[in-house]
């Protein structure tokens, strides 16, 4: 099945490397451009993308406030930020939906591995940002690291729901329920329900 990927970068190199390294890498790929936000959000309002690979720093960046932007026009799009800042922003990209963040400095093959796991497991955190991860949930609340989707996931796993009944409840399907269920495991750095279960305990 043909993926459809956006890079959405102004820089003519970064679109061309990414670009290069995707078509090498991955088979079936239809791979489209956009040099500002406003292009990015024409872009994915007219057609249907499975990711975006999203520099920040695009003319018209709103910053942390375009992935829940464009997760309100296409609620199911993946997104990795590509950019050249350092991880310890990643936790505000993250916390409104990214799914994964990747420094610009990073080789061909830690960005090939990130595309991977983002279409197969639905996000990439790379160990700097699993850090940033880590500290944020010793500092805060951890339900304040999620987005407001894996949210309501942590609070319907929480309440004995499962992914059937959660699916139902969200009007999602049941796949996009269990993408949701290791994103929220992976950020509270938790492995089963119990753990999740108390993190919901000391919350409430």
């Amino acid at each position: 099945m043909t993926k459809k990927i956006l890079i959405a970068d102004d820089h003519h190199v970064v679109r061309l490397g990414t670009a290069m390294i995707l078509e090498k890498n991955f088979n079936h790929l239809e791979i489209h451009h956009a040099e500002t936000y406003e292009q990015v959000k024409e872009k994915v309002r007219q057609e249907s993308f499975d990711l975006v690979i999203l520099d920040i720093e695009l003319p018209g960046s709103i910053l942390k406030s375009m992935v829940r932007e464009i997760k309100e026009i296409c609620e199911d799009i993946l997104i990795l930020i590509f950019t050249s800042h350092k991880e310890n922003i990643a936790m505000q990209y993250i916390g409104e939906g990214a799914n994964g963040f990747l420094n610009k400095l990073s080789d061909s093959e830690t960005f090939v591995k990130a595309v991977e796991s983002v279409f197969k497991e639905g996000y990439y955190y790379s160990p700097a940002v699993l850090n940033e991860i880590a500290r944020g949930v010793k500092k805060r609340n951890p339900a304040d690291i999620l987005s407001e989707r894996e949210q309501e996931v942590f609070n319907l796993l929480a309440r004995g729901n499962g992914n059937l009944e959660i699916a139902n409840i969200l009007d999602i399907q049941e796949s996009t329920v269990g993408t949701y269920k290791r994103r929220v495991y992976q950020k509270l750095k938790i492995t089963n329900l119990v753990e999740l279960l108390e993190i919901y305990r000391q919350i409430h």
